[in-house]
């Protein structure tokens, strides 16, 4: 049976500023969802909260996943229930190889935190293995004075495995093997940070993925590369919401369902027509609609979709 992420009423608050204002929303796996909406209509709130950010304080309704409230799990614990986030700037981490990232969050989504935190200084770049993995059986990790004993070590996901696992990946997004061994995100183009959110979400396998403005940022060759990704991952056992403001990524992942947000709102629903219709004629026809008056920050999203 396929798992489902039920959002029921949620509201919540950043900064004591309420910002989801009663959303309601169903996500399958084997589905694929498009959040569209403008700047400032809560998109990435929605994410950031169902993911487990400590700035957003949900204040009413609840995040159900697989039969249970996820409200009170930390970021981590809601990851290895299967939930994945795709940020809309990934942060670089200078000293840490994309596939010495990759096999210890694979081993931590499967197996439970064998580090306390991925920290240049706490690998060894040179070998690009973590030090945990070598000779020794103890080795600092973190900043806590933890210790990674040889128990932890040999939880590792093994590399002959992860290797398999890689490559297949890679394989599937059609993506140089050389990708991996630079520094994660370190010198990367805005395309080439896009593309290796995908590739962890293809690693990872979640079973509910949210993609942040995966289209931010890029020109078209970029858009297509990174939604011809996405879509190669498309499957059964995988549910996937893209949150944009634009339709364009959305011509190479054909969306199943559209939800339109505004203002903290879901405030329209429908298919891959709704997405096709916004890119036609902005969000002004909705917001005429449902009686809404536009905000400074829409404004401006509104004259840029009309230039470009």
């Amino acid at each position: 049976m396929a798992k489902e992420l039920i959002i029921k009423d949620l509201h919540v608050n950043v900064d004591d500023k309420e910002i989801i204002k009663g959303v309601n929303l169903t996500i399958r796996q084997g589905e694929v969802h498009a959040i569209m909406g403008p700047n400032g209509s809560g998109k990435s709130t929605l994410s950031n909260t169902i993911m487990g950010h400590p700035r957003y304080t949900v204040t009413s309704g609840d995040i159900i996943f697989d039969g249970e409230s996820i409200v009170g799990l930390s970021a981590d614990r809601r990851a290895r229930r299967g939930l994945f986030l795709a940020f809309q700037y990934p942060m670089a981490v200078p000293g840490v190889s994309v596939s010495n990232f990759l096999r210890t969050a694979l081993t931590n989504i499967r197996k439970g935190d064998v580090t306390q935190e991925i920290k240049p200084q706490n690998l060894d770049v040179q070998g690009d293995r973590p030090l945990y993995e070598k000779e020794t059986t103890k080795a600092k990790v973190g900043g806590d004075g933890a210790n990674i004993d040889r128990k932890k070590k040999e939880m590792l996901i093994k590399p002959a495995e992860f290797r398999k696992i890689l490559n297949e990946k890679l394989a599937l997004l059609q993506m140089d093997s050389k990708y991996t061994k630079r520094y994660l995100n370190d010198g990367f183009s805005g395309g080439e940070k896009k593309r290796l959110e995908v590739l962890q979400m293809a690693v990872l396998s979640p079973k509910i993925a949210f993609l942040d403005e995966p289209d931010s940022g890029l020109d078209i060759d970029a858009i297509k590369v990174v939604g011809s990704g996405v879509q190669a991952l498309k499957g059964p056992e995988m549910g996937i919401v893209i949150i944009t403001h634009q339709q364009r990524i959305l011509t190479y992942l054909k969306p199943d369902f559209v939800h339109v947000m505004m203002q903290g709102l879901v405030v329209k629903e429908g298919g891959p027509e709704l997405a096709d219709q916004i890119e036609e004629g902005g969000y002004a026809w909705i917001r005429e609609e449902f009686g809404l008056q536009v905000t400074a920050e829409e404004e401006r999203e509104e004259v840029e979709l009309n230039v470009n």
